[in-house]
């Protein structure tokens, strides 16, 4: 399977770096151009087929799928579901009649919630690796982020997370030699759920479908690195955002181990087929917590297979004890007035479904001497961009808004957060800078804190989800009194008082 390279790069928003640290990176013998896609609806077909069973998986099931064209890609008799490739339509109707099989659904992928990405940093001295104060990290002084939710007080009284926690992150894999993430990810459970499917690619006005394999793409560019590795960058950023080793910057959490679930493509093509085998994966090897900060909407009509499908195995994974967190989408949609649009993944029953806030300016702006430490305006102000509604939003969390020009010559004072950049990345080229630090804007940034913080309530409560998600929304910081709750739901999150660290107004749970 040859490497998929096309030209055309869409991304709204200027790209941003940050500082350096000596580290050693799989050189890449040169780096694809790719296409990534923005949509935030169902990309289209992938080539596969998603296969329910009605009891136990058939003995004859491979077999009968050989017969008619096509390979099983996975089975979890478990969760009683099957992915299979290479059925043509007919071949798929046929495979459906057979008995112990209730339904045979078209496969479809889905965008990454892709993220604004921030102007560019001068660099810094690198700073030592300090898991047990996390402050110290050579960039803390810009990560307004984790001392809006309290992050610093919970780590003063030693709330640093375990390594018996595992947060497994459905993503685009993580830059596992990153300073930031060295020894924080397992990577005998760390897996590439993708395989080959049908990837979209859109070349001038003419949009095809080609077989793709990103595996293929990393053994060409980066001889040696682990399929795990990502190609993109959104993976090792919401990664170092939950757990991080603090040399460059913090995380919500310095000892919790992180399992990267490759179930996106660096062409930001998402499978549902990966991510529903991901969800399962992850229930069946340890997950303690899930982090998604990837969806999209899709038509509720003529879907109703699919929703099915993803409920199914959601619930499949919460049973089984796993925490569930979502981002909520960057779209400034109304989720409680959907107008018959299924919202991947608020819409499943359990999981923990994050909007963004964060800062209207950062008075510093893009000073290069000391960039983005602040003073910030209004810490918790909603992000213009996030999705919203009071039925959806579960909590908020740090994600990071867009500011106004409030400096001359014009600058921008948008406000980001600030983790680990994939040096392997084909979108942003750290490694040649080299820098390993992005600012970033979006849900995808706010979801982390939360998983970050159901860690931590883990090795507390237990692998309970209602009670851990019930914990974080009653020990949330009410921002209602603006009269937007719908931007909020709870409250934006607190880690110190979720935690224990801290008492003030904490509304006792228990008591519900």
């Amino acid at each position: 399977m040859k490497p998929l390279a096309v030209t055309s790069v869409v991304l709204a928003g200027a790209l941003a770096l940050g500082s350096c640290v000596d580290n050693t990176v799989v050189g890449p013998a040169s780096r694809p151009s790719f296409a990534l896609s923005s949509s935030t609806h169902a990309a289209g077909r992938t080539g596969r087929h998603i296969v329910s069973f009605s009891g136990r998986v058939p003995a004859a099931f491979a077999g009968q799928v050989t017969a008619l064209g096509g390979k099983v890609q996975w089975v979890s008799s478990g969760s009683g579901l099957a992915v299979v490739s290479g059925l043509s339509g007919g071949a798929a109707q046929a495979l459906a009649a057979k008995q112990g099989v209730s339904a045979v659904d078209a496969d479809e992928a889905i965008s990454l919630d892709m993220p604004k990405l921030s102007a560019v940093d001068a660099g810094a001295a690198a700073g030592t690796t300090s898991i047990d104060d996390p402050t110290t990290a050579v960039r803390y002084a810009r990560q307004w982020n984790m001392r809006a939710v309290q992050a610093d007080v919970a780590w003063a009284r030693g709330f640093l997370g375990s390594p018996n926690v595992s947060i497994f992150m459905l993503d685009s894999g993580i830059d596992y030699l990153h300073a930031d993430l060295v020894g924080r990810v397992d990577l005998t459970r760390s897996v590439d759920m993708l395989g080959t499917f049908d990837a979209e690619v859109v070349e001038g006005t003419d949009t095809t479908f080609v077989p793709f394999t990103e595996a293929d793409t990393i053994a060409m560019y980066f001889p040696g690195l682990l399929p795990i590795g990502d190609l993109l960058f959104h993976g090792t950023h919401t990664g170092a955002t939950v757990s991080s080793n603090a040399v460059r910057a913090a995380g919500v959490t310095s000892k919790t181990q992180l399992v990267a679930v490759k179930v996106c493509a660096y062409l930001n093509q998402c499978p549902f087929s990966s991510i529903l085998n991901g969800v399962i994966y992850a229930a069946d090897h340890g997950a303690d917590v899930m982090n998604l900060s990837l969806g999209g909407s899709f038509e509720k009509r003529g879907n109703r297979a699919l929703i099915r499908l993803i409920n199914a195995t959601f619930n499949y994974a919460r049973n089984k004890g796993v925490t569930i967190v979502v981002s909520a989408g960057n779209d400034t949609t109304d989720l409680d007035h959907d107008f018959g649009m299924y919202a991947s993944f608020c819409d499943t029953p359990g999981v923990i479904c994050v909007s963004a806030t964060g800062p209207t300016s950062d008075a510093t702006g893009s000073d290069p001497v000391n960039p983005r430490t602040g003073p910030w305006t209004d810490v918790d102000h909603f992000a213009v961009y996030t999705n919203y509604g009071r039925r959806a939003i579960d909590v908020a969390a740090p994600g990071g808004n867009t500011g106004k020009v409030v400096v001359l010559p014009p600058a921008d004072s948008s406000t980001y957060v600030w983790a680990a950049c994939s040096q392997t990345s084909v979108l942003i080229d750290c490694s040649a800078l080299p820098i390993f630090i992005v600012g970033a804007q979006g849900t995808s940034m706010a979801a982390p804190h939360v998983a970050g913080t159901a860690a931590l309530l883990v090795s507390k409560l237990g692998r309970h989800p209602s009670l851990i998600k019930r914990r974080i929304e009653d020990t949330a910081d009410d921002i209602k009194g603006k009269g937007i709750a719908q931007y909020y739901g709870h409250g934006r999150i607190n880690v110190a008082r979720a935690v224990g660290a801290i008492h003030d107004h904490w509304k006792h749970y228990a008591s519900r």
